[in-house]
């Protein structure tokens, strides 16, 4: 590990959590995408669309083709906003729900087992230098 690149890390630790997350959500019929964009989804209230893609750090294009298959699953409707005509909230169905907590169970889980793997000090380390990374690059003081 010495002579890798933290940037090579942390993705190539991104994507063997992405393709476990999709594995397990493949069984469901799912993915990951599905899975987080579920997540970000109001149980009862509705979310605004804005909100899903800020939430998932996700370019509006790309949560438009997710929202599509959400529907076409028949996991979430579209409601228009009552508190502002133009917009749309986007809200659960009956299945929409179940599929959340299979959701939240996998990640529920996968939490789990990383706290019994990893101590608390050296969990706290990854996140305080995961902020610090993220504060660099959002205050552009990178590149």
């Amino acid at each position: 590990m010495k002579d890798k690149t933290i940037d090579y890390i942390l993705r190539a630790t991104w994507q063997s959590v992405a393709r476990m997350y999709n594995e397990e959500a493949s069984k469901f019929d799912g993915s990951m995408a599905i899975g987080f964009a579920l997540l970000s989804i109001d149980k009862e209230e509705g979310t605004p669309s804005s909100y899903i893609s800020n939430r998932m750090g996700m370019e509006a294009t790309s949560l438009t083709r997710t929202l599509k298959t959400l529907e076409e699953k028949g996991l979430i409707i579209r409601k228009k906003n009552p508190d502002d005509g133009r917009g749309v909230l986007i809200y659960l169905t009956e299945l929409g729900k179940e599929k959340r907590e299979l959701s939240r169970n996998t990640v529920l889980k996968f939490n789990e087992v990383i706290r019994q793997n990893v101590s608390d000090e050296k969990l706290q380390n990854f996140m305080e230098v995961a902020e610090v990374i993220t504060e660099l690059i959002n205050e552009k003081k990178i590149f």
